[in-house]
C-alpha cells in the first residue's frame, strides 16, 4: 500500500473478495460511483492470476456482486504505471514534465486508431488514469494525444 492512502470499509471488503476468489495480491482499491465500477491496482506480476483464464475471475466477481471491476498492474514507475492502465490500447509515449509553477504533468501519446480506447466512454479511461496518476506520483494532469 502507498503512504497516505486511506481505504474506506467497503474498499477493504472488496480487496479481500477479490483476494480470496484470485489469489492475486491487491494493493489498492477505488470505488468509482461516478462510472460505477471498482478499481483494483494490483502487485506487479500478477495480473494473470488477477483476471484467470479468459477473465473468468472478473467475471465471478462481477456475477456474485453485480459491480462492474477494472484492474490495474501496479508499477513504481509512473510511465508503466499509465501504459498498465491503458491496456489493450497501444501507447507509443509517456512523457512526464514538470512544469515552470511546480506541477508534473504527463502526456501520453498512442496509435490513433486506439485513442477511443485510450479515452474511453465518456472519459472513463482518461479519469482513471488522472485518478492513478495523482494518487500514486502527484501528477496534476495527463494528457491523451
Amino acid at each position: 500500500m502507498s503512504k497516505g492512502i486511506r481505504l474506506t470499509n467497503d474498499e477493504l471488503e472488496y480487496m479481500r473478495l477479490f483476494e480470496s476468489l484470485t489469489g492475486a495480491m491487491v494493493r489498492d482499491c477505488i470505488i468509482d460511483p461516478k462510472f460505477d465500477r471498482i478499481i483494483f491496482v494490483i502487485k506487479e506480476g500478477e495480473i494473470g492470476m488477477a483476471l484467470g483464464k479468459g477473465g473468468k475471475n472478473i467475471a465471478l466477481l462481477e456475477k456474485i456482486t453485480g459491480k462492474k471491476y477494472e484492474v490495474v498492474e501496479f508499477s513504481e514507475d509512473p510511465v508503466q504505471l499509465i501504459k498498465n492502465a491503458l491496456k489493450p490500447a497501444n501507447v507509443r509515449e509517456v512523457r512526464i514534465t514538470k512544469k515552470p509553477d511546480g506541477s508534473t504533468i504527463a502526456v501520453v501519446s498512442v496509435d490513433s486508431k486506439d485513442k477511443g480506447i485510450a479515452i474511453g466512454k465518456n472519459g472513463r479511461n482518461a479519469e482513471k488514469i488522472r485518478f492513478l496518476a495523482k494518487r500514486y506520483f502527484k501528477i496534476s494532469n495527463v494528457l491523451i494525444v
